[in-house]
């Protein structure tokens, strides 16, 4: 009971700090996203709040995490135009897609690197290289 307490007010805290209110709707999301590193679908959020017994709207759901994006919390995932994930490890990394699964799996940047990147358009910069490798079980 200790670490949930613990949690809620880490998870808080970390809501004020990037300026978002704490609701009660954020700290719950908060607490099930920021325990630890993990990736999850807005309706993974929706069904694992609901099995734990919270009432809680899709849309809330989905308002909370676009928050939390936006303001850095997490970060998106987006694996093509009908599945994003939401993931609360924020630094940079890249991450293996199973299709088959679903299931995403982060991929250390230090385990990955980049050559021959195309030239740039003029008056341009990257800001972030994210590459999501796709796989498939045999």
């Amino acid at each position: 009971m200790e670490d949930v307490i613990e949690l809620k007010t880490k998870v808080q805290e970390k809501l004020k700090l990037y300026g978002l209110r704490p609701t009660r709707a954020r700290t719950r999301i908060g607490m099930m996203l920021l325990d630890k590193p993990k990736h999850l679908s807005a309706d993974q959020v929706h069904e694992k709040l609901k099995q734990k017994g919270y009432t809680i709207s899709k849309a809330t759901v989905y308002n909370t995490l676009n928050a939390f994006s936006e303001c850095g919390i997490v970060s998106e995932v987006t694996i093509d135009p009908s599945r994003t994930y939401y993931d609360s490890r924020t630094t940079p990394h890249h991450h293996f897609f199973n299709i088959d699964t679903g299931q995403l799996v982060d991929i250390a940047s230090d385990d990955m690197s980049v050559e021959n990147i195309p030239r740039l358009p003029d008056n341009t910069q990257i800001q972030d290289l994210e590459i999501v490798v796709k796989i498939s079980n045999k």
